[in-house]
């Protein structure tokens, strides 16, 4: 059991993504549904659109208004406190937090934590693999890396 307010804020900012975050389910010794809380500065977002292979997430929003870019047509839908959303492991499922609002938007994500694991970013053509330790998950990986899928290599031609 652990209470948020006895974590400390994990802090994560990229040239195009930035949020703070509590790894509740970590914290608490989750090892099969992680759980985390996140927070969004007006205008931030955490990471790129994005949907995986080997894991259900989902969304629940505490406070603060955004939108969510998702499913395979990558539509804008408006983020309110009470809303949760369900990601499916497959392209429907792809998602994208955006802080459109004013404050701050704060929400809990959710998430199985299989692996291995593929993330594909149809933004950018690119996949991420995490083998060893899944994405967000504790521990040693002994397969990580993010690549754009036109430098495939053809071993079978």
């Amino acid at each position: 059991m652990v209470n948020e307010a006895d974590l400390e804020w994990t802090e994560h900012e990229g040239e195009h993504t930035a949020y703070r975050r509590k790894k509740l389910a970590a914290a608490a010794g989750g090892e099969q549904l992680g759980a985390s809380l996140y927070e969004l500065d007006p205008g931030e977002k955490p990471w790129p659109l994005h949907y995986h292979t080997g894991n259900e997430e989902a969304v629940y929003v505490l406070a603060g208004e955004g939108t969510l870019r998702r499913g395979e047509n990558h539509e804008d839908v408006p983020l309110e406190p009470g809303e949760y959303v369900a990601c499916r492991a497959d392209e429907s499922g792809a998602h994208q937090v955006v802080n459109t609002g004013d404050e701050t938007l704060r929400y809990l994500m959710v998430s199985t934590m299989n692996e291995p694991d593929v993330m594909v970013y149809p933004d950018d053509d690119g996949i991420g693999v995490f083998a060893g330790a899944p994405p967000g998950g504790e521990g040693e990986r002994t397969v990580s890396g993010f690549w754009n899928r036109r430098d495939a290599v053809e071993y079978w031609d």
